[in-house]
């Protein structure tokens, strides 16, 4: 039997409410939705929060711009470029950032975003969020979801030039 520790004690399962808000405005074209935010991004409120994950490289590398430092960074290099940032997933039960652990999910509803963007395509970052998506939202929406390798830490057998080059699948989509 496989015991998760955290700091010394066994991890368990926690209900959590996604506890930040979409990034998007009406001139978004791109949506990309991840899973359900890490521990590092929900202590940051922000998407992507973890050192390590390799979105912010990424985009940086397909807009043409510096990585950006800071969450401020982050908003202007998405807005300036059309993308929009939400997760599948509004609360769920979760062993710490594990998408495999997740359970007794609640989808988000995309709804707000679609009626107040410009979407025009629809990508996820990995596959529980693609899962996810085809699951819950898609019936409801007019777009499919294009699954992209995840940029967590979690996917090292992908390297960045992988994910660039995949990834690059937004490029016409972006501003």
């Amino acid at each position: 039997m496989l015991f998760f520790q955290q700091q010394g004690s066994a991890m368990e399962y926690t209900h959590i409410i996604h506890p930040f808000e979409p990034l998007y405005d009406e001139k978004s074209r791109v949506l990309i939705l991840g899973s359900f935010p890490s521990v590092k991004s929900r202590e940051q409120k922000f998407f992507y929060g973890h050192p390590q994950n390799r979105f912010w490289k990424v985009m940086a590398a397909l807009t043409e711009e510096e990585t950006p430092q800071t969450i401020g960074q982050k908003k202007v290099l998405l807005h300036r470029h059309g993308i929009a940032l939400w997760d599948v997933i509004y609360s769920c039960d979760i062993k710490g950032s594990s998408d495999s652990s997740i359970r007794n999910a609640v989808p988000t509803d995309l709804s707000r975003i679609f009626d107040h963007a410009s979407i025009q395509a629809v990508f996820s970052n990995g596959k529980t969020s693609l899962r996810m998506f085809e699951k819950y939202q898609q019936k409801s929406c007019s777009f499919i979801s294009t699954g992209l390798p995840s940029t967590s830490p979690a996917n090292a057998a992908c390297s960045l030039e992988q994910l660039i080059a995949e990834w690059s699948l937004i490029k016409p989509y972006l501003l």
